[in-house]
């Protein structure tokens, strides 16, 4: 049992965190820019979790079911990661290491973006493989790219003990981004074509490619690289880009996927086609 006079002395320990929590709240609140583009995302991902539920409810094959569950955990990793973001949880305030433009200044660093990412999109990955037909490994080795790129993205986003470092992390994640990329590109069609979900595979993989290589330039461009844009300014990018990545991608996807659940049910889940049995 801790003795009152130390367990009453841990209790002003709680404070700063509580005040910069508090803080970094009233900063987000205070300016319209950077807020606006936060509270976008919570309202959208809050709408697409209610409209994706009802365009997936009447799915009934194994594989357009899994497809839906992955496509609805997006919005719904989104709107918790937003809020998140709102309250002050998941953004710090780091003073920028000697090289970089805005050396010694503190500035505001949503790092809770990086765990919206880790956790949503490999599910826009799943859902990507599952369309395609994809064998477990060609699937496992997307995700674990993915992940390990979202992973080096926070470090690199972090980092303030060195300038350089942070662009050796942003290196390697932009290495793992290589790597799914080249699943994306070379591996999956394939499987898509086999599948016979090659066009819209091919419409949606497209629009990932694009609206995914925004990111990192996105990075480079603004506080956390080169400065170029204030923190409103590349949160409004991120969040342009979530939006058009996460639900507007999702809804393209559950759209095919309940016209066309025939040819969506007609392959294994993870790969190979079923074949009905006999009569």
């Amino acid at each position: 049992m801790i003795p009152y006079k130390t367990a009453a002395a841990l209790v002003p320990s709680l404070a700063p965190l509580q005040a910069t929590q508090a803080e970094v709240f009233d900063r987000i609140a205070s300016d319209v820019v950077l807020s606006s583009s936060l509270w976008a995302n919570v309202a959208l991902a809050g709408f697409s979790i209610l409209l994706f539920v009802a365009m997936g409810r009447s799915l009934q094959s194994e594989r357009a079911k899994l497809i839906w569950v992955a496509t609805l955990l997006v919005p719904l990793v989104s709107i918790a990661s937003y809020v998140g973001l709102v309250s002050g949880l998941t953004v710090g305030v780091l003073t920028m290491p000697p090289g970089h433009p805005l050396a010694g200044q503190e500035v505001l660093q949503p790092w809770g973006r990086y765990l919206t990412w880790t956790l949503s999109t490999p599910m826009i990955l799943l859902a990507l493989g599952l369309l395609a037909g994809t064998d477990r490994a060609k699937l496992f080795t997307a995700v674990t790219m993915d992940v390990g790129m979202c992973v080096t993205g926070l470090a690199a986003a972090l980092v303030t003990s060195s300038y350089l470092l942070r662009w050796v992390f942003f290196v390697i994640s932009c290495a793992f981004f290589v790597a799914v990329l080249y699943v994306l590109l070379v591996e999956w069609p394939a499987d898509a074509q086999a599948a016979g979900t090659s066009e819209i595979f091919g419409t949606l993989r497209n629009l990932t490619v694009v609206l995914w290589l925004g990111y990192p330039i996105l990075w480079a461009l603004g506080v956390e690289g080169f400065a170029l844009l204030d923190v409103g300014v590349t949160s409004w990018g991120y969040s342009a880009l979530d939006i058009l990545a996460k639900y507007v991608f999702a809804f393209l996807l559950l759209r095919w996927v309940a016209a066309n659940e025939r040819s969506v049910g007609g392959a294994d889940p993870l790969g190979g086609t079923t074949t009905m049995a006999d009569d």
